[in-house]
C-alpha cells in the first residue's frame, strides 16, 4: 500500500506524543528542566553526527569533505529569505492560533513544542527518501525506522513540552505526503541534478537545522531556526543551474 509508511510514522508521533503528555503529570518542575536539557543535548549530536556523515567521506584511505560551501551559502540566503519572509513568526502564529482553540487552551508551552518538534521530525533526509521509496520501490523501511525515532523523540519532547509536540503530526503527514504524491515527477532528478549529490547537500543542511534546534533547547531560544528553513531549497537551485549550465 503506497504511502503506509507516512501513515505509520504519523501513528508513532501522536501516540509517542499522547504517551508524554501522560507522563508529564508526574514529573517535577526539576525532572522536567532535566529532561528537556538531555533533549538538548541529543537533539544536538543527532544534528552533528547527520551533517558530518554526509560531509566527510573517506576516499582511498583518506578523510576528505565535500558540501562545506554550499551548506554555509545555503543557510546565510535560506536565512536571508526567512527573515524577509518572517518564517519563524508565521509558525508561532500559526501555533498560536491552534493553541487557542478550546481543546488547547491553558497548555502551557504549546508553541514551542509544536515548532521545536515540527522542525525535528521533518527535517532530515529520512523524511524526504523515506516516502520516495515508499511510493516507488514499495519499501516502506527507511519510515519505519523513522518512526520509532519520532515516537522516541515526540514522547520525551510532550513530557517536557506539553500537547502541542502532538500537532507536529499534521505538519510532518502533510510534508511527506507530498513526496509520496509527486514521487513519480521528484525522484528522477534528485539523483540526476548536479553531481548527484543532491539529497546529501539537502540531508547535510538539514541536520544543521536540527542542531540549531537542539541549541534552542538546551540554551534557550538563541537561533530562529524557522527562519533558516528555505536553506533546505538552495541546494535544489544549485543543482538545477549545474545541469543548465553544464556546470559538472
Amino acid at each position: 500500500m503506497t504511502g503506509i509508511g507516512t501513515i505509520v510514522n504519523t501513528g508513532a508521533v501522536l501516540l509517542g506524543s499522547l504517551l508524554g503528555v501522560f507522563l508529564k503529570r508526574g514529573i517535577s518542575d526539576r525532572l522536567r528542566e532535566t529532561l528537556m536539557r538531555s533533549v538538548g543535548t541529543a537533539t544536538i549530536f543527532i544534528g552533528i553526527s547527520g551533517a558530518l556523515s554526509e560531509m566527510l567521506k573517506i576516499e582511498d584511505g583518506k578523510l576528505s569533505s565535500n558540501g562545506i560551501l554550499l551548506m554555509c551559502v545555503s543557510l546565510a540566503l535560506g536565512s536571508v529569505i526567512g527573515e524577509l519572509l518572517h518564517i519563524e513568526e508565521r509558525l508561532e502564529g500559526l501555533g498560536d492560533k491552534i493553541r487557542e482553540m478550546k481543546i488547547f487552551r491553558n497548555s502551557g508551552d504549546f508553541t514551542e513544542g509544536f515548532v521545536s518538534a515540527t522542525l525535528v521530525i521533518c527535517i532530515g533526509a529520512m523524511s524526504i527518501v523515506g516516502p520516495l521509496k515508499d511510493a516507488l520501490d514499495g519499501d516502506p523501511s527507511i519510515l519505519y525506522t523513522k518512526s520509532i525515532l519520532d515516537f522516541i523523540s515526540t514522547m520525551i519532547f510532550a513530557s517536557t513540552l506539553g500537547i502541542g509536540v502532538l500537532c507536529s503530526a499534521v505538519p510532518m503527514f502533510l510534508y511527506q505526503g507530498a513526496f509520496t504524491l509527486c514521487a513519480g515527477l521528484v525522484e528522477p532528478y534528485l539523483y540526476s541534478l548536479g553531481d548527484g549529490n543532491l539529497v546529501s547537500n539537502i540531508s547535510s543542511v538539514g541536520s544543521v537545522l536540527i542542531f540549531g534546534v537542539g541549541v534552542n533547547l538546551l540554551f534557550g531560544k538563541k537561533l530562529r531556526v524557522g527562519n533558516m528553513l528555505p536553506a533546505l531549497i538552495i541546494p535544489v537551485f544549485w543543482a538545477v543551474i549545474q545541469r543548465l549550465f553544464h556546470l559538472v
